[in-house]
């Protein structure tokens, strides 16, 4: 029986630093103007998926070098090994439902977490298409504004958890994990969101009064779950912390 869900962001969540804002940042137009374009997003003056694109458009690099360049400077929470090893051993499933892209994700997961990762988390995520001059593009999962609608991703995996259950049995626990504006939507489907400290997501959480628990690091994450599933506290007790 499965008693739980982590459904994850990973850029920014599992790693501690954002994949795409790193090779933006270096490698394309700049932090300036990856900061100008998200700010858009979150005034609504500017839709993710438009703003993402931009991002990507300017890295100038191929897609096997940005896969080296993030596997040698990109860093992983603290937290996330001992989270997926706990999951591991009490059959709670993980799920990274992502705004990045799978080839990225699938090779920072081999190199930072170890190739079992690849096996035992499932992703959601977008795509990528490489041309026969080597230039590559993001291919987005669906046509929603984000590019990958994170809410609709979560619903259908929850209704594959839902329909093997057995009857009687009371339905899993659904946490959310996330630290941007992409995740807004998934939080809403989720029973608990933690939303990473300091980052946009708790910056939209309060604009749209949408409750979450903040985290540092998935230590926090693995602690507040702990307490969920032994009943020692309830979501909401949890929630109410930062309401």
């Amino acid at each position: 029986m499965v008693k739980a869900v982590i459904f994850t962001d990973f850029d920014g969540t599992v790693t501690w630093d954002d994949s795409n804002d790193y090779l933006t940042d270096r490698y394309g137009f700049g932090k300036d103007k990856r900061l100008e374009a998200f700010e858009g997003v979150i005034d609504g003056s500017k839709t993710f998926r438009e703003a993402f694109w931009q991002m990507l458009e300017s890295v100038d690099k191929s897609l096997p070098e940005c896969i080296k360049i993030l596997e040698e400077n990109i860093q992983l929470d603290p937290g996330f090994k001992q989270t997926f090893h706990w999951a591991e051993e009490n059959n709670v499933p993980i799920v990274v439902v992502s705004s990045g892209m799978r080839p990225i994700i699938k090779s920072l997961l081999a190199s930072l977490v170890g190739e079992d990762a690849i096996r035992k988390i499932e992703i959601v995520s977008n795509e990528v298409e490489v041309t026969d001059d080597h230039k590559w593009k993001i291919v987005y999962k669906d046509d929603s504004s984000f590019g990958h609608d994170k809410s609709k991703s979560i619903a259908e995996a929850k209704h594959k958890f839902e329909a093997a259950q057995k009857p009687n049995e009371p339905r899993p626990y659904y946490f959310y994990c996330g630290d941007g504006v992409s995740d807004l939507s998934a939080a809403k489907e989720c029973d608990l969101l933690f939303a990473k400290k300091g980052k946009d997501l708790i910056r939209y959480c309060r604009k749209q009064n949408v409750p979450y628990h903040e985290f540092e690091t998935f230590e926090d994450i693995l602690y507040c779950m702990k307490q969920v599933l032994s009943g020692e506290k309830t979501v909401q007790e949890l929630m109410q912390n930062d309401q």
